[in-house]
């Protein structure tokens, strides 16, 4: 049996843009990308924290440093520009790994910096302990 997992997770990313006019998808800073090992294409679920909107998307690679969140396409209209966003990519682990599996999560912070970088989560803990 396979387990859907969470592979990796950018927290409280801020939209810097918002495009409609885009064919689609989210651009992310490159360097944010590579620190929970997120590829360009690589398919990807959005938490808007502000609005409660959801949705799925893949993403585009952005200029390294530059601290872009861009939502293109369709989904633009799901989002404001400093909303902030949850972008979580999921794995298939086989069932007798599911228990050992640690994601790569990166909490960012002011100007889509990388704050926290770390492999668990645990209940109870509010953003910013």
């Amino acid at each position: 049996m396979m387990r859907e997992m969470l592979r990796a997770k950018l927290h409280r990313i801020t939209v810097t843009e918002a495009d409609i006019d885009y064919e689609g998808s989210i651009t992310v800073d490159a360097e944010l990308l590579d620190l929970c090992d997120m590829l360009p294409f690589e398919k990807v679920e959005v938490y808007d924290i502000d609005n409660g909107h959801r949705f799925s998307t893949y993403l585009i690679e952005g200029e390294a440093g530059s601290g872009s969140c861009c939502v293109n396409g369709a989904a633009a209209r799901l989002v404001t520009v400093d909303d902030r966003l949850i972008i979580c990519a999921y794995c298939q682990v086989d069932a007798a790994e599911a228990r050992e599996h640690r994601p790569e999560i990166v909490l960012v912070g002011e100007d889509n910096r990388p704050r926290v970088h770390k492999r668990s989560e645990a209940a109870g803990v509010r953003v910013g302990a």
